[in-house]
């Protein structure tokens, strides 16, 4: 990295110091960033104070950001952990951006490797769980994590490195700190080579999680179609594989899905169902899955069920039945078949790549399309709801019905369904 801008992430703990120490004997152009979480009252401003100097007598830039952890934790329902994990990589990449920084350093070790690893695997986890911090990731690089907690602390004291010992690392409070204190002895004790045997078993491991993902970028070339702002995957193609439910965890896994018990029973599923992460959702559409990423408000659906006789959201609608059409000339007003709708019916914003078949005229039409012929503003379009049977859709609410909902001789029901 010689000739790299390099961020160090300095707490003032004794890894950190050990690895500010290393950088700055070899001449690496570094700087350094510390977060004070005001969590632990004037020892917090001590670690703060303690990191400046040092960098003063260094002549490093420092930089320091000052966190209302707690406040964060609550307003996000975020664990304190978690939230001062979410606020300081945040910081870091606004840095990295701003200040031109080819990389972040930080100074996890094998021992905090090995209590990752054991997190993950008493909470529950697959494979990309079990093989511990990497060691690079994008601009994130930790380059002692080949080390143990036991050699930095013996090369901090025969260097005779100065170091701030953090008080919330005695208390059992954390189960990162239990395992640190509790179990990883034992383990060490029964097994004096632990931590290298542990090594060897991660090396492995990675070594089966770059094979997965060879084997996943293969299969995705054969069933994954990338068309516009939409990911289509072919269940026909998926369905051969033996363990299909496996690629797709691989394949959805980056979009912050969840709910996968949800997501394999859509294969089988009937068109028109669908699964939502927070920004994507995920649709049986026939023999496909579409993923696309939501809009804003895109999320928004309201359904109607088939014995409602108004709605009052997101428009006030009236529903009604009726025994025959009449031709108010009105596009507050449309007559549909009862038998060509799938309930429950559903309003929702409009989606790259809606298409209707508008009545009285001849084919399909983009929604887009029709949004651009008839010149509506950015505003109509954010305001336009569709009226949709499954992934159908009915209506452009007080615009353009779809001929193929329309009355034929041969309807049975006439539904009406008036804007009030």
């Amino acid at each position: 990295m010689k000739g790299k801008k390099l961020l160090l992430a300095i707490s003032g703990g004794i890894d950190s110091m050990v690895l500010l120490h290393l950088l700055k004997q070899l001449n690496f152009d570094i700087s350094v960033a510390h977060c004070n979480f005001k969590l632990r009252g004037e020892e917090s401003d001590g670690d703060e104070a303690f990191v400046k100097l040092i960098c003063e007598n260094f002549n490093v830039v420092f930089f320091v950001n000052h966190f209302n952890t707690k406040e964060y934790a609550s307003s996000h329902k975020q664990s304190i952990q978690l939230a001062a994990r979410q606020l300081r990589y945040d910081w870091f990449d606004e840095l990295l951006e701003k200040e031109s920084f080819d990389y972040l350093l930080t100074a996890h070790h094998l021992d905090d490797s090995a209590e990752t690893f054991l997190i993950n695997f008493t909470r529950g986890t697959g494979l990309e769980g079990l093989i511990g911090i990497p060691q690079m990731n994008n601009k994130i690089v930790r380059p002692l994590l080949v080390f143990s907690r036991e050699e930095i602390e013996n090369y901090a004291k025969e260097s005779n490195i100065k170091w701030r010992e953090d008080s919330s690392n005695t208390s059992d409070k954390y189960l990162r700190n239990k395992l640190r204190h509790d179990v990883i002895p034992i383990l060490k004790e029964l097994n004096p080579s632990f931590l290298s045997s542990f090594q060897q078993t991660l090396e492995n491991l990675q070594q089966v999680q770059s094979m997965v993902d060879d084997a996943s970028r293969i299969v995705y070339r054969k069933v994954v179609e990338d068309a516009d702002f939409q990911k289509r995957i072919n269940l026909m193609e998926l369905k051969i594989l033996p363990n299909y439910q496996a690629y797709l965890y691989q394949w959805l896994k980056p979009f912050g899905f969840t709910a996968w018990n949800d997501i394999y029973d859509l294969v089988e599923a009937q068109s028109g169902k669908q699964v939502f992460s927070g920004k994507h959702r995920l649709l049986k559409d026939r023999e496909v899955l579409i993923l696309e990423e939501l809009s804003e408000n895109q999320n928004e659906r309201y359904l109607i069920e088939e014995n409602q006789t108004e709605i009052e959201h997101p428009i006030a609608m009236k529903i009604s039945y009726v025994t025959n059409v009449t031709d108010t000339g009105s596009s507050e007003i449309i007559f549909v078949d009862k038998d060509s709708l799938k309930f429950p019916l559903v309003f929702r914003k409009w989606q790259q790549g809606d298409y209707f078949y508008p009545f009285g005229m001849e084919g399909k039409k983009k929604v887009s399309k029709y949004f651009k012929d008839e010149k509506f503003s950015l505003i109509d379009k954010e305001n336009a709801w569709l009226l949709c049977s499954g992934e159908e859709i009915v209506w452009i609410a007080g615009k353009r019905a779809d001929r193929r909902f329309s009355v034929t001789k041969t309807t049975q029901t006439i539904i009406k369904f008036e804007l009030k």
